[in-house]
């Protein structure tokens, strides 16, 4: 079938289906900007900005635009966690009271097992989901002092161990052990054990300057109307283990890099390499076998591949993480717009680039495209998009407007001077005609006759 070609890309053919595709996506959804970046073991192999940090400015967005990374930030909670674990200053196995002695709830299931720290990082507390004021609705987030005072407030929502049940509070609650253990705040605990040692000067773990030049600018879901508001700024404060980071695509890629290394902890290895392959192993199982939750980490199985990683989602902003260990690949998108929708990027990023990588094939030379390059863009009638590329030496349409392109493919088969023979992925009825480009003195195409129709050049989104 002619859409198998989707599946085995080489590296260059992929990256540029994927950025068509997420051009079109962005353009038809009007996000307004988005920075991705693929990992392959220590490498990073591709990494670009789409769209718009700053619409009004026009601020296009790069490989280095810093986003708010919101839930992502869990993931430097557990490590930090982990770290203080393997150094024998906690165990996972230990009572939360034990370390923070103002943990005490309101409400309790005597019959189950205490909370313990392993639980915070696994979702399995039982905890409610937030600090006791609704601070998502308003942006006041509360302070480290109104959490401890309002924990006695709070009441645990469901037994301990019996559910997967997603808690920010849990995860804050992470951060305080880290303060607590390490005698460091927290912030300087993970800049100094975390960021540093990987070399990522460009995230921060404080609020960053609302005007800071590399800040990609928030904007909430797109209206009825097609606008968008300007998302409020988030400073988490009391919640900041939970979720207040900032960093670029490029700089988590040196946390995926870390999940895909191996060996004694030192240097920018900063954990055991059997201590990140715990984080990564199921702690959790859903009952359905196809999800669950590690240390730190969400699990998600699709076909026969395991996936860890984690999304993030604050005011303005859409973030996903994804890594699959096994064949030592990773996907970083960050979005600054509450409809981002950033883990659709990152799973027809799998699909169309990690093939070539998981094999050894990274070059990124390519196949000479000298022959169909004169073809290549963006063509549009009343009806659909075509976009002309070369994908594994052979010339191709594809509309990359609809969410799953594959139905769209044609291949193209030369018949002629600037004519070739359609035929069609779904066998529609143009499978065995015509298509014709038509060029101007200046030798730029003008329009191409598809049968006995036509589509035109459209020069940008």
């Amino acid at each position: 079938m002619v859409s198998e070609i989707l599946n085995c890309l080489d590296l260059p053919s992929g990256i540029d289906l994927l950025s068509a595709w997420i051009e079109a996506q962005m353009a038809y959804r009007g996000q307004p900007g988005l920075s991705i970046a693929v990992v392959r073991n220590q490498d990073l192999i591709w990494s670009r900005g789409f769209g718009y940090a700053d619409i009004e400015k026009k601020v296009e967005t790069t490989p280095k635009t810093r986003y708010r990374i919101a839930s992502i930030t869990k993931l430097f909670t557990a490590t930090s966690i982990m770290q203080l674990r393997d150094k024998g200053k906690l165990s996972l196995d230990d009572e939360v009271v034990t370390h923070l002695s103002w943990f005490k709830l309101k409400k309790t299931y005597p019959e189950t097992p205490p909370i313990r720290i392993w639980h915070l990082l696994t979702h399995t507390s039982g905890l409610p989901r937030e600090a006791p004021t609704p601070y998502w609705t308003d942006s006041d987030f509360p302070t480290r002092e109104t959490v401890i005072k309002l924990i006695s407030t709070q009441e645990a929502a469901a037994p301990t161990e019996t559910l997967w049940k997603y808690s920010n509070l849990a995860l804050t609650l992470a951060g305080e052990i880290v303060q607590e253990v390490s005698n460091t705040p927290y912030m300087k605990y993970v800049e100094k054990n975390i960021l540093k040692p990987l070399g990522m000067s460009d995230t921060l773990i404080e609020p960053p300057d609302p005007n800071d030049p590399k800040l990609a600018k928030g904007y909430g879901r797109r209206l009825p109307n097609g606008s968008r508001n300007i998302s409020p700024y988030t400073d988490c404060k009391g919640i900041t283990p939970a979720a207040n980071m900032t960093t670029t695509s490029e700089d988590l890629a040196k946390f995926a890099k870390l999940q895909l290394r191996d060996g004694p902890e030192g240097g920018d290895q900063i954990l055991h390499g059997s201590t990140l392959r715990e984080m990564h192993r199921p702690h959790w199982l859903q009952p359905d076998w196809k999800e669950g939750f590690g240390i730190g980490f969400k699990i998600t199985r699709i076909g026969n591949r395991t996936y860890v990683g984690h999304g993030g989602a604050v005011q303005g902003f859409r973030t996903n993480i994804r890594i699959n260990p096994a064949d030592k690949t990773a996907v970083i998108v960050l979005t600054n717009s509450d409809d981002g929708l950033p883990l659709n990027y990152v799973e027809k990023a799998f699909q169309w680039l990690t093939h070539p990588l998981t094999k050894g094939e990274v070059d990124t030379s390519g196949p000479d495209l000298a022959p169909y390059s004169i073809y290549h863009g963006l063509y549009r009638d009343a009806w659909s998009d075509m976009q002309m590329l070369t994908l594994n030496g052979g010339l191709y349409v594809v509309d990359p407007s609809q969410l799953d392109p594959n139905p769209s493919l044609i291949k193209l088969t030369p018949d002629g001077k600037h004519t070739f023979k359609m035929y069609p992925e779904d066998g529609s009825g143009s499978y065995g005609e015509n298509m014709t480009f038509e060029f101007n003195e200046l030798g730029r195409v003008t329009r191409v006759k598809r049968g006995e129709n036509y589509s035109y050049p459209v020069m940008s989104w």
